[in-house]
């Protein structure tokens, strides 16, 4: 009778330790991807080397938003702004070097390649252009802290 009643509690205490051990085990949760754009370009891999600003758009064919951006992104060209698709299928080999994971991309950079912003997926026209004009004129940004001037927040 002692037997048995050791050899419960022993299958009692093994019991409770297994249940203790798989409530303390971590579960893997499921990775994400993070999309990121680049923050450096090498302005020679673009046609618009002697731009001041460069505009780069990388997109696919087979993405329904990327001629959209792209379309808004080409309102801001100008003599000292150039705005360069970078379409998967003619370039795929710019896209493996920046790592461009997700279409569009838009990365706006400097005449040494610093990219000062970008945009992963689509944005609005004035998101985007809000954001390209506050790049090549800081004092846009601090002017307004990034708020419209005639709207003060208390």
């Amino acid at each position: 009778m002692t037997s048995l009643l050791i050899a419960l509690v022993i299958a009692a205490i093994v019991v409770v330790a297994a249940a203790v051990i798989r409530r303390r085990r971590v579960v893997d949760v499921p990775t994400q991807k993070v999309f990121s754009a680049p923050t450096q370009i090498d302005r020679s891999d673009f046609p618009a080397v002697q731009h001041e600003w460069m505009i780069a758009v990388f997109t696919s064919a087979t993405c329904h938003a990327c001629s959209d951006m792209l379309a808004k992104a080409q309102v801001v060209a100008s003599k000292n702004v150039a705005v360069v698709e970078i379409e998967y299928s003619d370039q795929k080999a710019l896209h493996l070097k920046y790592n461009i994971e997700a279409v569009p991309t838009v990365v706006v950079g400097d005449i040494r390649g610093v990219v000062h912003k970008s945009f992963l997926g689509p944005v609005s026209a004035t998101d985007l252009w809000a954001g390209i004009a506050s790049v090549r004129d800081p004092q846009l940004q601090t002017a307004t802290d990034g708020h419209c001037q005639n709207h003060g927040h208390d």
